[in-house]
């Protein structure tokens, strides 16, 4: 399934602030996923923002590939990254990009939580 969960048709997203509270809170492979945004844009077909906490040892899911291109910023903890073929050490503050179809996944190799949030989109 991935990071992008399979929901109901979409309405076009609202002009809002939701916070942490107030979002989707969803599981992926039994870690803390939170669903802020979801849904058309303007100028996208489809767009998601949310985040995942991580327990040590932890990924959403194995490296994976989808059509949606891709941003990830890592708030809290330490880890991997895997983007494209290549893997990166990341703590608070990495940001990846990561473009259509091209393989990437996240792994928290430290010893506390790790906390990133996401943003895909698919244009019109």
């Amino acid at each position: 399934m991935g990071i992008m969960p399979e929901l109901p048709a979409p309405m076009p997203l609202p002009n809002a602030v939701i916070d942490m509270q107030t979002s989707a809170a969803l599981l992926e492979n039994g870690q803390p996923l939170k669903i802020y945004f979801n849904g058309p844009t303007d100028q996208l077909k489809a767009m998601i923002a949310g985040n995942l906490l991580l327990d040590p040892g932890m990924s959403p899911h194995p490296p994976h590939q989808h059509p949606e291109e891709e941003f990830m910023l890592i708030t809290q903890g330490t880890g991997e990254l895997l983007v494209d073929g290549a893997t990166y050490q990341v703590g608070p503050g990495s940001m990846m990009y990561c473009a259509g179809n091209k393989t990437h996944g996240i792994t928290n190799t430290g010893s506390e939580k790790m906390l990133f949030y996401f943003w895909k989109w698919m244009g019109n």
